[in-house]
């Protein structure tokens, strides 16, 4: 099928055939033949680099009104909008910022861009645009099964089809276990596929030899490796090596961000594609040990990827890799889910990472998404994603995730937070008024699609009862309704258990002589809370941390005899004293070097408490309180 033969105006036609899409890939045939340019329901389960982009343009230039993307992540936002924007005679727009605003304005666009928790934050405050949606595309679907993120994509979805009768809904996943289930949740047509446009071959290393699924071998050369080389590490120079030589482009994927800089470092040992004009651009972007680190790595062809990194920098490693001015990314597995990042070999070195308890093996998709990015389309004639293991591993790690099917997607939105924070939502929000009514809003989940002989009302009688005494709710009167705290806590799009601690943290602060509360008792209120992205506390730190809690106790709101669990407090504490410094002057470069954590990490703080410090001061309006410390700390705290 060609481009010519699709319902799309001769512009939109011109402006593929332009971009040398002209024949549409299986993948998109079968999208269409499913009706995804007739307003249909379809999901696609299809693998990476198979035209999942072009399937979403389809529906959104044909459906009859404005059309809606929702994606994870704010870096695959803004890809996407760039996309879009490309687009002859469309308005594209993007939403990713504030969570505590309606932005009527996206009404007038013909494309929003748009994160899951940015569309469930403006159905919260009534955003009118949303009533006039006629299409709805949501990539990265199989993140429904994501503990945290999925159940605010589900409830997003359900909420969606509820308000918007007539809405055409196209997911877009990758290749999953269960893409039916889905697909009859959506009440959708499935499309699945494991067509590529580029052949891919994976397998497993050890003892120099590469065996792949399609009974082809390749020999490695390993220098011999000395008492204190690491094999697995060597191995994956050696891959990266052997692919740079021959024209091609690596991702070696690691544990750890540690892991990501040290393997680069390694690779650089190499200078496998000298780049040093791209080195003098990284450094342009702003000096820290980690961002001089990443320039110096540059020059010779390598550069890492990881959350620990600032925005500006990932977002160069990404460009620089797709205009092949990068030979090899050494990554965290996050950069697989993210942007588009194509490379002709795909090394996978480590296939376990820590959780926080202990080593646990990667989820067998998170290992295909990543063996999905070997192949670089009109670029390789094929990809290849090896992973690194011994004579002792190689069976298991071929069992495990060369010939293993990806998991189901199962819904996580019995999880005791998730529900909370959506029934307070479909409360406040005024889409229910009873335990009925609410059960009633959750029977078009995909959880109750999932367990359909759950009791709902049962299920949410609990949850009401922990929303009263969090004050957030009120079902004295034979109904459901918010209190003012709760309408208050929704709107800001914060937790309950977040709103319920900043309440408790300003009620105490009324009672604290006014010389007590400082920047750091407002700063301590919003970092004591979850949805402050936590920091890690070294052994060496606790100390330090200890003493710093005790000579600054009068101005914190928990008392450090009561903190429970004390570790997370003085975490809390940790946070709130790298923010109070930044308020104070102290650049990220000094911040970084003082308390072991990522320039990322900095950034990321700094918007979640600027978010926190607005929810903070809207609560206190709610109480009828004045603490004007979260405001004057707000302000400081904006970059």
């Amino acid at each position: 099928m060609r481009v010519r033969d699709l319902p799309l105006s001769e512009r939109f036609v011109d402006h593929f055939t332009d971009g040398g899409i002209s024949e549409l890939y299986p993948p998109q045939v079968a999208a269409a033949d499913a009706g995804v340019c007739e307003g249909e329901n379809v999901v696609a389960a299809v693998p990476t680099a198979s035209g999942k982009t072009f399937i979403a343009e389809l529906a959104l230039l044909t459906a009859d009104g404005p059309g809606l993307y929702v994606c994870p992540l704010r870096a695959l936002a803004r890809e996407k909008y760039e996309t879009f924007d490309q687009l002859p005679g469309v308005s594209v727009g993007i939403s990713t910022g504030d969570f505590d605003a309606a932005e009527d304005e996206l009404g007038d666009h013909d494309i929003v861009v748009a994160t899951s928790e940015k569309v469930d934050s403006a159905i919260r405050n009534g955003a009118p645009w949303v009533d006039r949606l006629a299409c709805v595309v949501v990539d990265e679907v199989h993140l429904l099964g994501a503990p945290g993120r999925g159940p605010t994509l589900e409830v997003t979805l359900s909420t969606l089809q509820r308000r918007v009768p007539d809405l055409q809904l196209v997911a877009l996943s990758a290749t999953v276990d269960n893409p039916e289930a889905i697909a009859d949740w959506l009440d959708a047509e499935l499309v699945e596929s494991t067509w590529r446009p580029v052949s891919l071959r994976t397998g497993v290393y050890a003892d120099e030899s590469v065996e792949f699924d399609d009974c082809t071998d390749l020999d490695v050369v390993v220098p011999p490796t000395g008492p204190n080389d690491d094999e697995a590490t060597e191995a994956t120079v050696a891959l990266v090596e052997d692919a740079v030589e021959t024209g091609g482009q690596c991702l070696a994927f690691v544990r750890s961000r540690r892991e990501a800089e040290a393997l680069a470092d390694r690779l650089a040992d190499e200078d496998l594609s000298p780049a040093p004009a791209l080195g003098d651009e990284l450094d342009e972007l702003g000096g820290t040990a980690t961002g001089r680190q990443l320039s110096e790595c540059a020059r010779t062809g390598v550069g890492f990827h990881h959350a620990g990194l600032r925005s500006a920098h990932r977002v160069a490693v990404e460009n620089a890799f797709r205009d092949r001015r990068l030979a090899v990314i050494c990554a965290t597995p996050t950069l697989a889910a993210g942007v588009n990042v194509p490379a002709r070999r795909v090394v996978i070195r480590d296939q376990k990472r820590y959780t926080g308890d202990a080593m646990e093996w990667i989820p067998v998709l998170d290992v295909h998404q990543m063996c999905g990015r070997a192949g670089r389309p009109h670029l390789d004639p094929f990809g290849e994603a090896v992973l690194v293991g011994d004579a002792d591993a190689k069976a298991e790690l071929f069992d495990r995730y060369v010939t293993a099917d990806a998991e189901a997607v199962d819904s996580q939105f019995a999880d005791p937070e998730a529900l909370r924070t959506h029934v307070l939502s479909v409360v406040a929000s005024g889409f229910a008024d009873s335990l009925d009514g609410v059960a009633d809003v959750f029977s078009a989940t995909y959880y109750a699609h999932q367990h359909p002989d759950v009791d709902l009302a049962e299920l949410v009688a609990d949850v009401v009862s922990e929303l009263e005494a969090m004050e957030l709710l009120d079902a004295s009167a034979g109904s459901l309704s918010a209190t003012t705290l709760g309408a208050q806590t929704s709107r800001q799009y914060v937790s309950p258990t977040t709103g319920a601690r900043i309440v408790s943290g300003i009620r105490t602060i009324e009672t604290m002589a006014d010389e007590r509360v400082t920047a750091r008792t407002a700063l301590e209120v919003v970092c004591d809370t979850p949805d402050m992205h936590d920091t890690y506390l070294g052994n060496r730190e606790r100390a330090q941390m200890y003493q710093y809690a005790r000579s600054h106790a009068a101005e914190f709101t928990t008392a450090m005899h009561d903190a429970d669990p004390f570790e997370e407090w003085l975490t809390a504490v940790k946070t709130a004293r790298i923010l109070h410094e930044w308020t104070e002057g102290s650049d990220i470069e000094e911040l970084v070097g003082r308390y072991r954590i990522g320039p990322g990490d900095v950034e990321s703080r700094v918007e979640r408490a600027e978010w926190l410090l607005g929810a903070a001061d809207a609560l206190c309006a709610a109480l009828d309180a004045d603490v004007p410390e979260f405001r004057e700390v707000r302000a400081l705290v904006s970059p």
